[in-house]
């Protein structure tokens, strides 16, 4: 049961109120080299990004987001910290959203002028709370960062917007601590009815940084906490968008692309199951239609497994049985069996295709 929230909107992207749970990322390119920034955001929309941030450092990467909106097809959200004229520049630009904490960027006189802005844009606000930045009154009272010190940070923001009557707000409260994280956004959620954008900052490399977003998230969005996410990872924003619809996937909350179901291997697998698991799902990586494919090594979970799939193989003794819709199709060498498997997905999807169209 998702925890009850208010909907906000990201130009086509609706947040909270039960909308599907978002995926987002983060570029790491200059934002004002406008044209490595687009190719990076359509390469991030392919891989199931929707909705995208950027930073914006100073007024060159401000006057930049005009050309990056016009050239991308997902909203961009200007990531903005103390200066008040880099949030007007954005809205100017025509973002659909900003991130930016509004007891950061100078006296109420500027932010009000930010939050005309947005009123007049009709566009949203995201305050971000990190565990790395707290105000320093609340760090010196609790003396390291805490969950009711995050919120109590959040809240301080939230209510410099609500007393300018400017409601269109989600909310972060981010730390790379994973239990700081999870009983930090338990308490928000409780306070507030605002939708909440989740994720574990700083949360390290590759590995270590989809452990603990899978942990972190996948607590809260077992609760029913989050509306909208992106894993924080040090490297390819790419490896971001992966794992969080994996994550998603995972909770089945959400489904995009291929499933890869293949066994852990043991001293029964009689060929090379983890080398073809591996190279299938590269070779799959590009399909958007929800399926499940198997992978399995040997006779006592194999063909059970495969039979539940869209396509599966069951294999050993350097064969394989490929399996389509539950049946046996035919044996196959080992050397041929991410070739079939691959085409046989590539006929389930066209046939879908069709009977979308013809439906």
């Amino acid at each position: 049961m998702r925890v009850k929230t208010r909907q906000i909107r990201l130009g086509a992207v609706p947040v909270g109120g039960g909308a599907p749970i978002s995926v987002q990322s983060m570029t790491n390119t200059r934002t004002e080299d406008v044209k490595s920034t687009v190719a990076q955001i359509q390469g991030l929309t392919e891989a199931g990004c929707e909705i995208i941030r950027v930073a914006v450092p100073d007024m060159k990467a401000a006057e930049a987001l005009g050309s990056i909106r016009k050239a991308i097809k997902i909203p961009l959200i200007a990531d903005i910290h103390f200066d008040y004229r880099l949030a007007l520049k954005a809205v100017e630009q025509g973002v659909e959203a900003l991130r930016l904490n509004p007891g950061n960027i100078g006296s109420k006189e500027r932010v009000r002028e930010v939050v005309s802005a947005c009123k007049g844009a009709g566009i949203p606000v995201r305050i971000g709370v990190n565990a790395g930045s707290l105000e320093s009154d609340i760090l010196k009272r609790d003396g390291s960062a805490t969950a009711p010190g995050l919120v109590e940070s959040a809240l301080r923001h939230v209510s410099i917007l609500e007393d300018m009557n400017f409601n269109d707000i989600k909310i972060s409260i981010k730390a790379s601590s994973v239990p700081l994280t999870i009983e930090s956004y338990r308490l928000l959620s409780k306070k507030v009815e605002y939708p909440l954008h989740i994720g574990v900052t700083e949360a390290g490399t590759l590995f270590a940084g989809s452990v603990k977003s899978a942990v972190g998230l996948g607590t809260l969005l077992s609760e029913g906490i989050g509306d909208t996410l992106r894993v924080s990872i040090t490297g390819d924003p790419l490896d971001e968008v992966r794992v969080g619809w994996e994550i998603l996937k995972a909770l089945e909350l959400r489904q995009r692309g291929v499933n890869i179901v293949s066994c852990p291997t043991c001293g029964r697998v009689g060929f090379d199951c983890a080398g073809i698991a591996s190279r299938l799902e590269a070779r799959l990586a590009h399909v958007v239609e929800p399926l499940t494919v198997a992978v399995m090594g040997c006779v006592v979970n194999g063909p059970g497994e495969a039979v539940e799939s869209d396509v599966g193989v069951a294999g050993g003794n350097g064969v394989g049985l490929i399996y389509v819709g539950g049946k046996v199709l035919k044996k196959v060498p080992e050397e041929d069996i991410i070739e079939v498997m691959a085409e046989e997905v590539a006929k389930i999807i066209d046939e879908k295709k069709r009977n979308r169209t013809s439906g």
